[in-house]
């Protein structure tokens, strides 16, 4: 006799920051592979990159007072 497929709990639903942030990786990632006139096997380098460019720039604002009285 078969076993019965067992149900899929629901995962739980990320919090709308989350995606936001997600989506933007997303799209960030996908223009770095662009701008790499698509060749392939870079996936990872172009999610890892996207990922710093907007996680940091979330963490940190534009800018940090570091970064700018290094400019001053």
């Amino acid at each position: 006799m078969a076993d019965k497929p067992k149900s899929r709990e629901p995962l739980p639903r990320k919090s709308k920051s989350v995606s936001d942030a997600e989506e933007k990786i997303r799209l960030r990632a996908y223009q770095l592979y662009e701008e790499r006139a698509k060749v392939e096997g870079h996936a990872l380098d172009d999610w890892l990159q996207a990922q710093a460019e907007i996680l940091g720039a979330k963490k940190h604002g534009s800018k940090s007072k570091r970064s700018q009285r290094r400019t001053e």
